[in-house]
């Protein structure tokens, strides 16, 4: 059994456990906010962490109403420059705490008294030390390089700070119900492995849903790339319909995430232009109608609250990624090239 599958299995038990690691914080921060209103949120991240942060950026901008920006740190570390962040809410997302490009960016923000959060899954790591505020992911260690237990750690805190943020009562519910959630979703690995079997000889691939799944599509896609070295391609529907449809030809396998929820019409539109382009397609979806237009399909669980869905999909892509990986007879806990800590500036 590999690591990376042995991770995943501890994915409901990883979320079980973080919001009681986190509660005094996640309320500390909501009162610093509360106290000091912010205009805008930056978040800084890289890899998976940076899929992440995505999805933050879709949460805050739906939940608050306040415009959130991906970070460029290399306008820190490559050209020395320093941002306004005077007014921001700067959240640095990293697995081991040690990306040295997120941390200029805390830095920075630290020094023109900006609210600063670090997300990490390591306790006394560069970034949860220089952060004034630091959510700790409590996964434990996670050997394999590609990273599971981590990135669901990391959108569930993400979830709970918004929720909290808000004020939403009704949202922290729907939070609650996610390792439930989890634990159907690993009651239909086999159903998912059964599907990979098809794509043994995949060589590219493109991946594509909307919204609040998009970020699932990025780290989809990541996760296909570095455990099997397929060409993985990740877009969100909108952005497919232009230029990159052309590169879709007969057979071409096309995953498409697309759940009951406000993306549904648009992913069911491009669902049809790829079905007159002959595309391979796989559906993973909780609606019976949009299933059937796939050549294969994979169902979800029902969740109705189009937040949440991410959390669901993220753990099908990753038991897409792993067996993938071993039926080709690869090591998804060792990529080639890769290494767990990737130092970046």
């Amino acid at each position: 059994m590999t690591h990376m599958w042995q991770e995943i299995l501890q994915e409901p038990k990883v979320i079980e456990s973080c919001l009681s690691l986190n509660q005094k914080t996640i309320s500390a921060i909501t009162a610093r906010l509360e106290e000091k209103p912010v205009s805008n949120v930056i978040i800084a991240a890289r890899g998976t962490s940076n899929h992440a942060g995505v999805y933050g950026k879709y949460l805050i901008e739906v939940k608050k109403g306040i415009p959130v920006a991906l970070a460029a740190p290399s306008v820190f570390t490559l050209y020395g420059k320093n941002v306004n962040m005077a007014d921001s809410l700067v959240i640095a997302i990293s697995q081991s705490g040690q990306a040295a490009d997120a941390l200029e960016v805390i830095k920075s923000a630290r020094k023109q008294g900006a609210a600063t959060v670090a997300i990490t899954n390591t306790e006394d790591s560069p970034l949860a030390m220089m952060a004034e505020f630091h959510l700790f992911c409590g996964a434990g260690k996670e050997q394999s390089v590609a990273a599971t237990k981590t990135f669901m750690a990391q959108i569930y805190l993400l979830a709970q700070l918004v929720a909290a943020w808000c004020g939403d009562e009704g949202f922290k519910k729907d939070l609650a119900q996610i390792p439930s959630l989890l634990i159907k979703t690993l009651e239909s690995a086999d159903q998912i492995k059964n599907v990979v079997n098809y794509y043994l000889f995949m060589e590219e691939c493109f991946i594509l849903a909307r919204g609040m799944n998009y970020p699932i599509a990025l780290e989809a896609a990541l996760k296909i790339q570095e455990t099997s070295y397929v060409r993985a391609k990740g877009y969100a529907t909108s952005d497919f319909h232009h230029g990159p449809f052309a590169m879709v030809g007969e057979n071409m396998p096309v995953i498409v995430y697309a759940p009951r929820g406000e993306s549904l019409k648009d992913n069911r539109e491009i669902l049809e232009k790829l079905r007159k382009a002959g595309a391979d397609i796989l559906v993973v979806s909780n609606d019976p109608e949009t299933l059937a237009m796939g050549d294969r399909s994979i169902r979800i669980c029902d969740v109705e609250n189009d937040l949440i869905t991410p959390f669901v999909n993220a753990m099908v892509a990753q038991i897409f990624a792993c067996n993938l990986s071993v039926l080709k007879g690869l090591n998804p806990d060792a990529p080639r090239g890769l290494s767990k800590v990737t130092y970046t500036r």
